[in-house]
């Protein structure tokens, strides 16, 4: 072996105990780095359903609706299954009068009471009250309207005792319906911060898992360097 090969030799050995000498830190840092991301997901993963609170999904009637056909029931559903023995959905008309209607029964996040007097045409408002499984209590309110052509008036010509009554009656009837509240609900509001919760976790979730990975990548670059 003469003194080049010599050298070459050398500059092999020099390089592989390098070699060896930089995998370790780089090997301890992509250790920490998924230990960080993993320690990250597990916080941050379980706690987002516990940040999404219970809120009413869908009602039949619908907000706002208008019926040309009165309601037999109104049905709730909500995110989240409910307790029975704390879940109340009354409905009144125009005047804050309650309306008799059935103990509610729930299924699920279903909650659904049945109207035994058909409806007369107006305006309805249904207020609810409900207590999730994990004990969160949540309670709103809407309205609805039925304008139902078939319908009899709340005061029909042939109940009345005269004629004056009736035009009285009439005049009455024909007042406008005061428009519904432009806020939303409380339950909505909760709604609407549960999903912007959850875009905070996984946007942390994400930024975690683009820094590990960048760093990962230029660690890997190094040693192929």
């Amino acid at each position: 072996m003469d003194h080049s090969d010599r050298i070459r030799s050398l500059r092999c050995t020099a390089r592989l105990r390098r070699g060896r000498l930089d995998r370790r830190p780089a090997a301890r840092l992509t250790a920490l780095l998924l230990a960080v991301t993993t320690a990250a997901l597990t916080v941050l993963l379980p706690g987002g359903p516990a940040w999404a609170h219970n809120a009413l999904a869908e009602a039949v009637p619908a907000k706002n609706a208008v019926l040309k056909k009165a309601p037999e029931t109104v049905k709730l559903r909500f995110l989240q299954k409910l307790n029975p023995d704390f879940t109340t959905v009354n409905l009144s008309d125009a005047g804050k009068k309650r309306l008799p209607a059935s103990e509610p029964k729930v299924d699920g996040a279903t909650a659904t009471v049945t109207l035994p007097e058909p409806l007369v045409n107006g305006k309805y408002t249904v207020a609810y009250r409900v207590v999730s499984l994990d004990g969160h209590t949540v309670q709103g309110s809407y309205d609805f309207t039925v304008m139902d052509p078939s319908a009899s008036s709340p005061s029909s010509p042939a109940t009345l005792p005269s004629a004056a009554s009736a035009s009285a009656v009439a005049t009455s009837s024909a007042a406008p319906v005061p428009s519904a509240p432009a806020t939303g609900s409380p339950l909505e509001k909760a709604a609407a911060e549960s999903t912007m919760s959850g875009g905070a976790v996984a946007g942390i979730v994400a930024a975690v898992l683009v820094v590990a990975g960048a760093v990962v990548f230029l660690v890997m670059r190094r040693r192929a360097g």
